[in-house]
């Protein structure tokens, strides 16, 4: 038995609903430590970068499903919606902890918005992934339709893109880290449009 259909006979048996309960757990351990002076000094900046990078990596791994299907056989295409749909609760997660712990009034909020290039392409990001988040559901895939919920539902590519820029933008100094994210977005995105584009030439 090939190494593929194992990892899928055991997935088949995970319920997609164990990817909230997972998430909720994790975003809620994270915070218990930093009430209780489990973070270190700045308790608010590291719960904040926590779930930025949280919700940057299952965005990273929601565009890897396909091709983690064709190129090894594992298939997590039960999970995809689970997985679009935790990113936006853990990036909700980082926004309220940067919106109301570390920034803490409207005003500070809107003038960094506008300010802050990086605050900016982040909240644009995030803006992109309420539209996602609400249409992750059979209903909305009935009213809208398959084609127009999938044009839709390709805002996923440019708010991954902006989330990878808005982290290469926060950091201070040179990380090896937001750029490794940012070209792994932009190398499965320049691949899914490539393949899209030779299935499409005719033979």
């Amino acid at each position: 038995m090939s190494v593929s259909r194992t990892i899928n006979g055991a997935l088949r048996k995970v319920p997609p609903w164990a990817v909230y309960i997972v998430a909720v757990l994790w975003v809620g351990r994270l915070f218990y430590f930093g009430l209780t002076g489990g973070l270190g000094v700045e308790p608010i900046n590291t719960l904040e970068r926590a779930y930025g990078e949280l919700g940057l990596k299952l965005l990273v791994l929601g565009l890897l499903v396909t091709p983690l299907r064709k190129w090894t056989g594992v298939n997590l295409l039960k999970f995809r919606r689970a997985i679009g749909v935790t990113a936006f609760f853990v990036i909700v997660a980082h926004f309220v902890v940067w919106a109301v712990l570390d920034v803490q009034t409207l005003d500070r909020v809107w003038q960094d918005i506008l300010k802050r290039p990086y605050v900016t392409v982040g909240m644009t990001a995030f803006l992109m992934m309420v539209p996602l988040a609400a249409t992750s559901n059979n209903l909305s895939v009935r009213k809208l339709g398959p084609l127009r919920w999938r044009k839709l539902h390709m805002l996923t590519y440019p708010a991954a893109i902006l989330g990878a820029v808005h982290y290469l933008w926060l950091v201070k100094g040179f990380q090896i880290s937001p750029i490794v994210y940012l070209f792994v977005i932009l190398g499965l995105i320049a691949m899914r449009y490539v393949t899209r584009n030779c299935h499409r030439q005719p033979a």
